[in-house]
């Protein structure tokens, strides 16, 4: 784990302090669904809001949608118990609309870009333009998607585009329940679109870069307070500490793009 500045740290207790006073509540259990894109940043700060609050954080992890069994929505559907869900910003807002999500509580926390990967080792194909990345999808063998939201922009939007939705037909799928990374590193994929902040952790892949800016697709990233929460004082105190200026810096390493809103959460 990377060193956390005292200026961080501050902020932390700070946060923590404002928390402990406002609810005179003593430490608490805080349990968290969380999606891919923000799990490589979450983990790296989560063990400074334990320590600052003496709250424990247990989290689940699962896709911000689909139908297999760690998917957040089927973990909420059949009753585990969540005070804070961070997920796929729309995913987040559907849940909302269904009673899941207690009402103004949501709060944008970051923009993340989908990126392209090889095995490691493996020539880095050409994906700098709309045309070469046209090309390079063209010639691919195989190529591999997450089964969110990241996947089914590639496969509902992205080839239909380019144009290459036939010519491509065949060589891709979504990948369930398993980082995209892992797929490409064992080498059963050639290529793998994926939220670069859910390639970064990945062994055994090196990332290519960015979908060209024409074709992006920028996932934002939300949190809110679960309607079945038992601990939704101690959940807004993590997701205004996750949304804090100081905790920027490792979100930014993760691969994503801040959104500065911590001043608003727990105030809509």
């Amino acid at each position: 784990m990377k060193s956390i500045s005292i200026g961080f740290r501050t902020l932390v207790f700070g946060i923590a302090g404002v928390f402990l006073l406002a609810s005179g509540a003593s430490a608490a259990e805080v349990r968290v669904m969380i999606s891919g894109g923000l799990t490589a940043a979450y983990k790296e700060l989560v063990p400074e809001f334990e320590r600052a609050t003496g709250n424990k954080v247990i989290t689940a992890y699962g896709p911000s949608m689909g139908t297999t069994v760690n998917a957040i929505p089927v973990r909420l559907e059949r009753g585990e118990p969540a005070d804070v869900l961070i997920m796929v910003g729309y995913a987040l807002g559907d849940l909302a609309k269904q009673g899941k999500v207690i009402a103004g509580s949501s709060v944008d926390l970051v923009k993340s870009p989908i990126g392209m990967a090889v095995k490691s080792g493996a020539p880095k194909p050409d994906i700098s333009s709309t045309e070469a990345l046209k090309k390079t999808l063209l010639a691919a063998k195989s190529i591999a998607y997450s089964d969110s939201a990241s996947g089914v922009y590639i496969s509902t939007e992205l080839f239909q585009r380019l144009g290459i939705a036939d010519e491509v037909k065949g060589k891709h799928r979504a990948i369930p329940a398993e980082p995209v990374g892992g797929v490409v590193a064992r080498g059963d994929a050639e290529l793998g679109f994926q939220q670069i902040s859910e390639l970064k952790p990945v062994e055994g892949i090196d990332i290519v870069g960015q979908l060209p800016p024409e074709v992006q697709k920028i996932t934002v990233f939300s949190a809110g307070i679960a309607s079945v929460s038992k601990e939704p004082e101690a959940g807004k105190a993590l997701i205004k500490f996750l949304a804090s200026p100081a905790a920027a810096p490792v979100i930014v390493n993760s691969g994503m793009e801040p959104i500065s809103t911590a001043s608003t959460v727990g105030t809509k």
